[in-house]
């Protein structure tokens, strides 16, 4: 695939859509003490922050699997997936931070008066209490979460949704994310995708088959194509 050089493709942009975990916040580390606790609990080893870091984005049940491996077809998911959500419920925002440039990159929509909003398959709850942790979220338009509607990314329902929401078309909608399903789900609903090349991509991951309209290597690189 080649990769298109950035251009004027906000001239038309009527908002802008993100995922949320490995685009906007390193939520990584308080993903990975969740995983860690629940795995301390059945007195198994813990997993590094280098390796559960490209799994952060894959949510309670990727990092289960990592962490539990072939074990965890002998144990009560659903138990492991509370034990997990409850103490990263507890600990949200201990360790988490902005990414480097998304705060410029918002005040920037902000100011060209831009919608934007964030379309996660995080959980609704977990991240409305996530987000009132920054400051620069707050101007957010809308917020879809994994468990909003029945669907979830790649289905582009979710996406749909949120532009219904703040009544903008899909066509002149952008979507940035670190995961093909995020990649996926923006092209199913006609939206141009950015790929979020400073998020949780694994070492396996070929992100130029994703058939994402753009590879960004920074959140500032949006700001370029204006």
């Amino acid at each position: 695939m080649t990769i298109k050089t950035p251009s004027d493709v906000l001239n038309n942009t009527q908002a802008v859509l993100f995922d949320l975990d490995g685009t906007l916040l390193d939520t990584a580390n308080d993903l990975g003490e969740a995983l860690n606790f629940v795995l301390r609990k059945y007195h198994l080893p813990e997993v590094p922050q280098a390796i559960y870091r490209p799994v952060a984005s894959d949510g309670a049940l990727g990092l289960l699997t990592l962490g539990f491996n072939s074990q965890l077809k002998n144990y009560d998911y659903d138990v492991l997936r509370t034990q997990f959500l409850n103490f990263y419920q507890e600990n949200i925002a201990r360790q988490t931070c902005l990414y480097p440039g998304v705060t410029e990159l918002l005040t920037r929509l902000n100011t060209d008066n831009i919608p934007w909003g964030i379309v996660t398959n995080k959980p609704e709850g977990l991240t409305k209490q996530l987000l009132p942790s920054f400051n620069e979220l707050e101007q957010c338009a809308v917020m879809v979460g994994g468990d909003t509607l029945p669907q979830r990314k790649p289905d582009p329902e979710p996406l749909f949704y949120a532009c219904e929401t703040i009544k903008v078309d899909p066509k002149h909608c952008l979507y940035v994310g670190d995961a093909i399903r995020d990649i996926e789900a923006g092209n199913r609903a006609g939206m141009k995708t950015f790929v979020a090349q400073w998020g949780y991509i694994k070492s396996t991951d070929n992100i130029h088959e994703w058939q994402a309209d753009y590879i960004l290597k920074s959140p500032q690189d949006l700001l370029l194509i204006r």
